[in-house]
């Protein structure tokens, strides 16, 4: 192990006494390469760089992890569900690594106490959640191989949460579900998005959704995503019924 990365090392140890006692109670075995665990919970405000100039934080193993969790539930959801055909299933990994579940998943371990960060930990998006978490399975990968990745999925992702009747019934996103569903009954769909000046310190934006040229929902948000996502959701209660006659 290089300078800089002994620097980094002993750092977070001297930091966080408790760290590795904390993540031995999420993992259940003692890590290997330590190194690769304080990476998992480093913050970019960190500015910690190697002898090459590489940034030493988690969001490289966010992408490990990312891939590892699309791994295993896939080959989960191939052996549980054998009727399921490609689209399905993509649908239904979809739902298990949706950025909301991930969220979760990161909220209910706590992971947010294990990072080191400059910035205030109330500063941080909802995101940061399901981050640390697909950073932590990047680095159990990397740290134990496919077999304890696989078994810490199957105990923390699989076993607790996944459940084949309950995911066919969650909704990922109504606007694409609603735009699915106008596409299959030839209905037109419009997302009218406007900037709303109102008397809020954050900006807002209002949106009107219209099916066949009449105003079905109105939503207002931070974030024009956001706003036509709750507008679809209400659009999506609306019709509801003649919505589950195509699903």
């Amino acid at each position: 192990m290089s300078f800089i990365r002994n620097i980094f090392k002993n750092s977070r140890s001297t930091k966080d006494g408790n760290f590795f006692l904390l993540l031995n109670d999420i993992l259940g075995y003692k890590v290997k390469n330590k190194s690769l665990y304080f990476k998992a919970f480093t913050h970019r405000s960190m500015n910690i760089r190697d002898e090459k100039g590489n940034a030493l934080n988690y969001e490289r193993l966010e992408f490990v992890g990312d891939a590892m969790l699309s791994a295993v539930i896939a080959a989960y959801l191939f052996e549980e569900v054998p009727h399921g055909d490609e689209g399905y299933l993509t649908k239904m990994r979809s739902k298990v690594v949706s950025r909301e579940h991930l969220n979760e998943l990161g909220k209910d371990l706590k992971l947010i106490d294990l990072v080191e960060s400059k910035i205030p930990k109330s500063n941080f998006g909802n995101n940061i959640h399901g981050n640390l978490f697909e950073s932590l399975v990047g680095a159990i990968y990397l740290d134990k191989g496919y077999h304890f990745c696989e078994k810490f999925i199957h105990k923390r992702v699989i076993k607790p949460h996944v459940d084949i009747e309950t995911l066919e019934g969650r909704v990922i996103s109504y606007k694409s579900l609603l735009i699915e569903w106008c596409q299959k009954e030839k209905k037109t769909f419009d997302y009218n998005v406007y900037e709303d000046t109102g008397n809020d310190e954050l900006k807002h934006f209002s949106v009107k959704l219209s099916i066949d040229d009449k105003v079905v929902a109105k939503a207002r948000a931070t974030s024009k995503k956001k706003a036509e996502e709750k507008a679809s959701k209400r659009a999506f209660f609306a019709f509801q019924n003649e919505i589950s006659k195509v699903f």
